[in-house]
């Protein structure tokens, strides 16, 4: 079921810092194999609770389920999550932080933490109440029942739910759709909607108008612009 190990954890991590910094990646899709997308963090290894040191736990959250979501929403480039089963704890979050989520029919989404005793990590207190509202995020929270795609879909937190045979094709569309764009320009609005949670409007604008500044300098820009005085498709090069 894909429950993440601190190997993968740090592949993901490294993955996604290389697709940032590479122009020729322009969009990335984070989907898993068999029948689940991800149950969750590995708790095979933890410690027991005997042997910890006090601010061992903080530690291994922030430099672990923190970091990997963080990697996630810092990515400057588009990333499509394609949930192909159950996402369970850290599993539903790091769907959650994607730019956009595609769900199968057969998909469920489930803030287990509460069915363990724990408080929910890697971001699920940040993210949840900004996707669906504090309410509704309690409601998830309190009782841990599991969300089917459908379900989740018209709360706001999947963009669309498809047949588990059209997921992969509709994800690979998406991907390409989004590879033929203005890279650039999606890596700073994608910064703008972002930081626009936590902004007051005059800093929101303020943001706005930096990334216009910055915007403006790159060539897809001027290829929008050209292409739309010359009356053609633009021939977008993620740069």
């Amino acid at each position: 079921m894909n429950a993440v190990t601190r190997d993968q954890r740090e592949r993901i991590i490294a993955l996604l810092g290389d697709a940032s910094a590479d122009p020729g990646v322009r969009a990335v899709v984070l989907t898993a194999t068999g029948r689940g997308f991800c149950a969750g963090a590995d708790l095979r290894g933890a410690p027991a609770s005997g042997e910890r040191v006090p601010g061992d736990v903080a530690r291994t959250i922030r430099l672990g389920a923190q970091r990997l979501i963080g990697a996630v929403l810092d990515c400057e480039k588009p990333v499509i999550a394609a949930v192909n089963g159950t996402a369970a704890g850290i599993g539903a979050h790091l769907a959650f932080a994607c730019d956009l989520v595609l769900a199968a029919e057969s998909a469920r989404f489930i803030e287990v933490f509460v069915r363990r005793g724990l408080v929910p990590d890697g971001g699920g207190a940040y993210l949840l109440p900004r996707l669906v509202g504090p309410q509704r995020a309690k409601e998830l929270m309190f009782f841990g029942d599991a969300l089917p795609a459908a379900d989740a879909r018209t709360m706001g937190l999947v963009n669309r739910v498809v047949a588990a045979e059209e997921l992969e094709k509709t994800a690979r569309e998406w991907a390409e759709r989004l590879a033929r764009g203005p890279t650039r320009a999606l890596a700073l609005t994608k910064q703008l909607v972002n930081a626009s949670l936590d902004a007051d409007r005059a800093s929101a604008f303020a943001a706005e108008a930096a990334a216009q500044e910055i915007n403006m300098a790159t060539r897809d820009a001027n290829e929008g612009v050209a292409s739309f005085v010359e009356r053609r498709t633009p021939r977008y090069e993620g740069r």
